[in-house]
């Protein structure tokens, strides 16, 4: 019997008679691998599962935990999601450019960790504004994130990228490492505890593979070269999968993102830019627009040099994005709610003909 708390199961409320509980590591296309108490199951959805769930979110994802019927001779079928602690989302473009995209649909990656480990490679392709996206949705997840910068072998002087992320970001912890010759990886052991979660989140090329073979001690993800001409590398990682490392932690592994679409950020895009806020409350007038107004305290500092233009400019990036996307699901669900009601009617009315 396998105990479900190592696992990070936290039991809160009885398991109804002819289910059991599960996590889930692995996911590809409609077929869920699942750790329960009788080991390693094969699962898929039960037919009713999709009946009573409305929004793509609700279903079932690596790290979630579900009640499922068992079936020791087969295929057994997962009936419930259970409720999530922290979930990281992404938007999902459908296939399209942002500009072009018609719908825009919330994409969950990995659920119920405790640390995001936002993977970033020390080689020319390195940016914070890359990182400060990844961070603005860690905080907007529930996650404590660390910020992990790889292949250090590859740079014998990171002092100043290493320099510029502290600055930026000086309230979450950065840690240098290299998966090749072990350096920094000590530091990683405070998180990787007994029953913890751990989530890589990174482009492709950045080391995720070879950092996680690194921890477990052995090679379970292929490792792929990056391309020479910019420093990045293709796919390694297909599918999202929990692994249990020998330390007794959890680490959730995800494909490669060329780029991270922000997803209901507001919360995550105020905590990581609290300082520009908090100018907001300074200025003179309550509709200041921070362009020309006088008595604006945005503009003052960034005359004075207190507020740094690149800092502004991200923050005014993070915000145009995030609206954007906020209107195009909210035209999603007003849509769907529409043709809901639409639907309704006319069952009502074919309803009444028969009687």
């Amino acid at each position: 019997m396998i105990d479900l708390k190592q696992y990070g199961y936290i039991e809160a409320e009885a398991t109804p008679i002819g289910f059991i509980a599960g996590r889930i590591t692995e996911l590809q296309r409609n077929q869920y691998t699942v750790i329960t108490e009788q080991g390693e199951v094969t699962a898929v959805l039960k037919g009713a599962f999709y009946h009573t769930v409305e929004t793509r979110e609700e279903f079932p994802c690596v790290g979630d935990f579900v009640l499922l019927q068992y079936n020791e001779n087969g295929t057994s079928r997962i009936a419930k999601l259970l409720p999530r602690r922290s979930k990281f989302s992404r938007a999902d473009y459908s296939g399209h450019a942002a500009a072009y995209a018609k719908t825009i649909l919330e994409q969950v990656v990995a659920t119920n960790f405790d640390y995001v480990f936002i993977v970033s490679s020390l080689n020319w392709d390195f940016k914070v504004s890359r990182i400060m996206r990844y961070l603005t949705q860690t905080r907007q997840s529930g996650g404590q994130p660390i910020i992990i910068l790889t292949k250090a072998d590859l740079a014998p002087d990171f002092s100043t990228p290493l320099a510029e992320v502290r600055k930026t970001v000086p309230d979450v912890p950065v840690h240098v490492v290299s998966s090749h010759t072990g350096l920094g990886l000590d530091g990683l052991s405070e998180y990787l505890q007994p029953g913890k979660t751990v989530v890589f989140l990174g482009m492709s090329g950045v080391g995720k593979s070879s950092l996680l073979n690194a921890l477990m001690n052995q090679e379970v993800m292929t490792v792929k070269a990056i391309r020479e001409d910019d420093s990045r590398g293709r796919h390694t990682t297909t599918h999202r999968q929990l692994f249990m490392l020998p330390s007794g932690a959890m680490v959730i592994d995800t494909p490669g993102m060329r780029e991270l679409g922000l997803f209901g950020a507001d919360d995550g895009i105020s905590a990581g830019f609290n300082d520009v806020e908090q100018l907001f409350t300074q200025c003179r007038f309550n509709d200041c627009r921070h362009q020309t107004e006088p008595g604006c305290a945005v503009l003052a500092a960034l005359t004075d040099g207190s507020l740094a233009p690149e800092h502004w400019e991200r923050y005014l990036v993070q915000k145009r994005e995030n609206k954007f996307v906020d209107d195009k699901t909210r035209y999603l669900i007003d849509k769907q709610a529409q043709q809901k009601s639409i639907a309704m009617q006319h069952k009502s009315r074919n309803g009444g003909y028969k009687k």
